[in-house]
């Protein structure tokens, strides 16, 4: 299907996050109008409750009417916005009353859609591998509460794709029960995670597929370089694409995880809100660089948000 021109929103409502993208899509090439985040922590909870709770949806719908706001000052006479797509992730998937979630943010005027972790795969893929032509790629989105793999080269159907209940939010409130982790609670967690991962790369080395590049995407791995780079200020130019080493990570990795939350707040280039959680999603993404054999990852902004952004344009 062909991608019409103009002006497009998405908006992405994860574990951890709120985002929305208003961009510009020309001959399916992707210009940025206005970018927006918010750690919302939709998902706090959901592992062990299995629904959202109020206070989460409450700071999630003040969010969205902020980005609502943000949206109108984008839709032009101009440059009118001709669509939008609203998705809700993990912690909405796994959530009973996510329908009285969608409800709360139909009375901001958005359409919530709850996608399935293989639709969040796909269009994971489709933002971040077009900026790698011609290279085996494995793209790696660590959420909240779900982590996708997929394996494949740009423009072309995946050759693997996978949605695992796997996420820095889960992972923390399953297994991180004191402050730092235990050596014991490490080690679990990495042997949880190796093992439910370790079938997915199993198949693709039965496929022949050979992993030439790893690209990760989302909060986790960005947050490594700007933490790594000592960004005070965080600067997506310099992380887009960026390259960090496996020894890297593992150090990070180490050093972060033997700091109370207090500590990493004081991190220059980790948001604050971020600290209860990047130990976990540090330990997913270097679990996932050994299966894949990897020495280490690209980092991409472009992201879930990308792919929504060129959905919209193909079924506006």
């Amino acid at each position: 299907m062909t991608s019409r021109n103009g002006r497009f929103a998405a908006l992405d409502i994860g574990t951890v996050t709120c985002r929305l993208l208003v961009a510009d899509v020309e001959a399916g090439s992707v210009r940025e109008v206005a970018k927006e985040y918010a750690i919302t922590d939709l998902g706090v909870g959901v592992d062990a409750s299995g629904r959202l709770s109020e206070e989460a949806m409450n700071r999630v719908a003040s969010t969205v009417a902020r980005y609502m706001a943000v949206l109108a000052a984008c839709d032009r006479p101009e440059h009118p916005v001709k669509g939008m797509i609203a998705m809700a992730t993990s912690a909405a998937r796994d959530a009973a009353n996510a329908d009285e979630f969608a409800e709360r943010l139909a009375d901001e005027g958005v359409t919530l859609s709850v996608i399935p972790g293989e639709r969040e795969a796909t269009l994971t893929f489709s933002g971040a591998s077009s900026d790698f032509p011609d290279e085996n790629l494995l793209v790696v989105d660590i959420g909240g509460g779900s982590t996708e793999l997929v394996a494949g080269r740009a423009g072309m159907a995946p050759v693997a794709s996978h949605s695992f209940n796997i996420g820095c939010r889960r992972l923390t409130e399953r297994f991180f029960r004191e402050d730092p982790p235990t050596s014991e609670q490490l080690r679990a967690a990495r042997t949880w995670v190796r093992e439910e991962m370790s079938p997915y790369f199993d198949d693709l080395a039965a496929r022949g597929f050979a992993i030439e590049r790893v690209v990760a995407v989302a909060g986790t791995a960005t947050s490594v370089v700007s933490m790594r780079d000592e960004m005070a200020v965080y600067d997506s130019a310099r992380v887009h694409k960026a390259r960090v080493a496996l020894e890297e990570l593992v150090a990070l990795e180490e050093h972060l995880n033997a700091q109370p939350i207090e500590e990493r707040r004081a991190i220059v280039g980790l948001d604050p809100k971020r600290a209860g959680v990047i130990g976990a999603g540090l330990v997913i993404l270097e679990e996932v660089l050994h299966l894949a054999g990897a020495d280490g990852y690209t980092a991409s902004e472009s992201d879930i948000l990308k792919g929504m952004i060129l959905e919209a344009a193909r079924t506006a």
